[in-house]
């Protein structure tokens, strides 16, 4: 029979400490609500009158169906009861029927950081789990620096957990606070906990300093743990926390039934999409070689790997990629074999006989295009025009007569010394000739505007595309200010689609506009030319 493994995010308070991270009310309120409808157990909101944002946060909480909202603070302070504490009471009068409480379990931080006797922090751990127990709470002990006490004092870490289990604590949590814990430890002091507090009840809380939370939080529960505690992506203070998004199709896929979560199969499509809500929601690029859930994760780049795919994904697939919502991708370069570009041309709605000369003639021009330094595994959009453009069935929505960009340097109205960038287009739409002059934060931009205010009179769905990335590489710095530059252009639209465009040219701004124009042509192409089979 599964084992019934809790899950534990912490993401609203441990993702709110990662370095330029600000969650809002609402953007918790909205990661709450997605955590809740991807079936986690516990959704830690953060911290009661610690600061505004939580204030405002637990004011007004999202109603949950699933996930206990928890509030998070510390047990009683020395010298002050449990019931006349006003931090400990501010917690567990927040609205939430689940309160997680932390307390130290190393004797040197009761020693440096509280500065008080030994006994009087057990007695502080017990009260206050007591108290909240006493007022109808759940209440999860996080254990604070506990292997390194562990490792440190044995008994006295012992004591510790002893005291919040003893009062009534629902679950005892483990805690890595340092990070520096390795997996083979904590197995094995785990193994030892358990002998002394159930198994269900304890938990785990691992910080990433040295690579390993999740090898750490799993190793815990092969120890006998029942719960893990992590975050969305890993976020969190330092090097981050559990990645919950690696851990949660771990147990469900490679432990051969062994465990269970409230994550059941169709939920747990859901996972990438959670994944990159979050990213979208701190405004950062999703990192693509993310486990399970990366763009990467499940590409193929190598044409024998991917003939090898072609005939069984297990190849070279740990998983099926559909099953946490994410889809296998065939990439193109110039170590792209003929499977590559068929196996492309399919993922894009064109089918047509391997055996087609014009497979091989598109082959060559990409390791032609490639060795002159364009790269088409991170700009599929590029590609698929030049597989379109191969077949002829591109039509040409403009034609670009002439186009300036300048940047001025000068000193504003108010004696400020400011940079302004304008370009200057002229374009054929249709046999109109039409030019515009347009302001931008940058050359790229200057020029992204002037070419968008050209085209939005005959498309206007361009109105809905944004430029969302821009790289720029130096490849031959050698020729210093005469290098060719490669630049890639990544566009989204309201719709929530991407795609990415490349360019290349010795001077940048030809290069940019190569991206861009790529950029817009693949738009429009999308949003007039359905798929089509190709004889």
């Amino acid at each position: 029979m599964a084992r019934r493994i809790y899950l534990f995010d912490t993401t609203l308070r441990d993702g709110a400490q990662t370095q330029g991270v600000d969650f809002s009310a609402s953007d918790k309120i909205a990661i709450a609500r997605a955590l809740d409808d991807l079936g986690l157990d516990y959704v830690e909101g953060g911290w009661p009158g610690a600061n505004p944002t939580d204030d405002d946060f637990f004011a007004n909480p999202p109603s949950l169906k699933t996930a206990a909202l928890t509030a998070f603070g510390m047990t009683r302070r020395a010298g002050r009861s449990a019931a006349n504490d006003p931090g400990l009471t501010g917690v567990l009068s927040g609205g939430t029927n689940t309160v997680c409480l932390f307390g130290k379990c190393w004797d040197f931080q009761v020693d440096v950081a509280l500065e008080i006797p030994h006994e009087e922090n057990i007695a502080m751990i017990g009260d206050s789990v007591a108290h909240g127990v006493g007022l109808g709470k759940e209440i999860v002990f996080d254990a604070e620096h506990f292997f390194d006490g562990y490792k440190s004092n044995s008994d006295y870490a012992v004591a510790c957990i002893t005291a919040a289990h003893d009062a009534g604590a629902r679950w005892i949590t483990l805690c890595d606070t340092n990070g520096g814990t390795l997996p083979s430890e904590v197995f094995a002091i785990v193994t030892e906990i358990a002998k002394a507090i159930p198994g269900d009840k304890l938990g785990i809380h691992a910080h990433n300093d040295t690579g390993n939370a999740v090898a750490i939080s799993l190793a815990a529960i092969e120890a006998g743990a029942a719960q893990i505690q992590g975050t969305i992506n890993g976020v969190g203070e330092r090097c981050g926390n559990t990645n919950l998004i690696s851990v949660i199709p771990t147990l469900a896929h490679k432990y051969q039934g062994a465990y269970e979560t409230g994550i059941d199969a169709d939920r747990l499509t859901h996972l990438t999409g959670v994944s990159r809500l979050l990213d979208e929601i701190l405004n950062r690029a999703p990192d693509s070689h993310a486990a399970y859930v990366g763009d990467a994760a499940f590409s193929h780049k190598g044409g024998v790997h991917v003939s090898a795919v072609q005939k069984d994904p297990r190849t070279y697939e740990h998983i099926e990629p559909e099953l946490i919502g994410n889809r296998r991708r065939i990439v193109v370069s110039d170590q792209a074999g003929r499977a590559n570009v068929v196996a492309q041309l399919e993922a894009i709605g064109l089918t047509i006989d391997p055996k087609d000369k014009r497979i091989t003639r598109l082959v060559e021009d990409v390791k032609s295009k490639e060795h002159q330094g364009y790269t088409y595994d991170g700009a599929e959009a590029s590609f698929e025009l030049m597989a379109h453009r191969a077949l002829g069935d591109v039509p040409n929505f403009y034609d670009v007569t002439s186009l300036r960009v300048e940047v001025e340097r000068r000193h504003n109205a108010k004696g400020e010394l400011v940079s302004v960038s304008q370009a200057v287009i002229k374009i054929n739409v249709a046999g109109t000739e039409i030019m515009k002059v347009a302001e931008g934060n940058g050359p790229v931009d200057a020029l992204d505007a002037a070419l968008r205010a050209a085209l939005l009179p005959a498309y206007p769905e361009l109105d809905r595309v944004r430029l969302s990335d821009f790289k720029v590489r130096i490849l031959t710095p050698q020729r210093a200010t005469a290098a060719i530059t490669r630049v890639m252009i990544e566009s989204a639209d309201d719709q929530g689609q991407r795609w990415t465009t490349v360019g290349i040219s010795p001077n940048i701004i030809d290069a940019a506009y190569e991206a861009l124009s790529d950029a817009i042509t693949h738009k429009l192409y999308r949003a007039r030319v359905s798929d089509r089979a190709v004889a």
